[in-house]
């Protein structure tokens, strides 16, 4: 963390805030272009003071959020979680349709046990259909687990890099305090944002290719119409050709 370091007092070292700037800078490029390229984001924090932060970030732009425990595979081995994940959805499924209350006493205790732990741990990725296109990791250190899972897979790795993480692991690295819960606050909000604003500008392109296609077909269906149009002829166009049959036959007759 040497090249982000401004100083350091009293065995503390203070991050260069002007680096800081900028990698926040280039970070919420990255994740703009993500957004809006239609790929998830993965947020994690499962520390305590950045757990509930990342929860309601994440929740406000609907991107997949782990601040529980890290399940071991979560990316190497996203078949086995997807698996897990249809499993609450079959649950629900039960609960609808009266299976449920067929079940012993027992079973459906045991079965809204396993629901529970299951929501517990994989609740925020039920929408998570595919890798995602990106992970946002706060504190490297803690969820090293994750990232050597993004590295193997070759998943750009965004994190809150503090003085006593490696860099190195990460693609785009925000030097930065995540410990303190103001510092989380302040960069999620500015990380969110960009995805927020990616996720519109993908909104207007679908919306603009859709109004696009509507003309071209409204187009296409009055051209059709026009080139299958049966001409209409009017009395007075009978009318005025009246005269000229007869003095055609009165031609013919002399």
């Amino acid at each position: 963390m040497a090249p982000y370091i401004y100083m350091e007092r009293n065995g503390i070292h203070i991050i260069n805030l002007y680096k800081t700037a900028a990698k926040i800078e280039e970070t919420n490029e990255a994740l703009k272009k993500i957004a809006a390229s239609g790929r998830k984001i993965l947020f994690v924090a499962t520390k305590k003071q950045a757990k509930d932060i990342v929860a309601e970030k994440a929740k406000g732009i609907n991107m997949p959020y782990i601040t529980e425990r890290w399940p071991g595979g979560m990316l190497t081995n996203f078949v086995t979680i997807r698996k897990a994940v249809k499993k609450m959805g079959s649950i629900d499924r039960m609960k609808k349709d009266g299976t449920f209350e067929t079940l012993s006493k027992k079973e459906r205790l045991q079965v809204d046990r396993l629901r529970a732990k299951l929501e517990k741990n994989l609740g925020s990725i039920t929408d998570m259909t595919r890798l995602p296109g990106a992970i946002f990791i706060v504190d490297t250190t803690r969820e090293h687990i994750a990232v050597r899972e993004a590295q193997k897979l070759k998943i750009p790795i965004f994190a809150m890099v503090d003085t006593n993480s490696d860099p190195r692991d990460v693609d785009f690295v925000i030097p930065s305090n995540d410990d303190a819960s103001k510092s989380i606050e302040k960069i999620l909000s500015l990380v969110t944002e960009s995805v927020a604003e990616g996720l519109s500008e993908r909104k207007k392109e679908k919306d603009g290719v859709s109004d696009d296609d509507a003309a071209e077909m409204e187009a296409a269906a009055l051209q059709e119409v026009a080139d299958t149009a049966v001409p209409v002829v009017t009395a007075e166009e009978n009318n005025e050709d009246a005269p000229e049959a007869a003095t055609e036959g009165e031609e013919s007759a002399e």
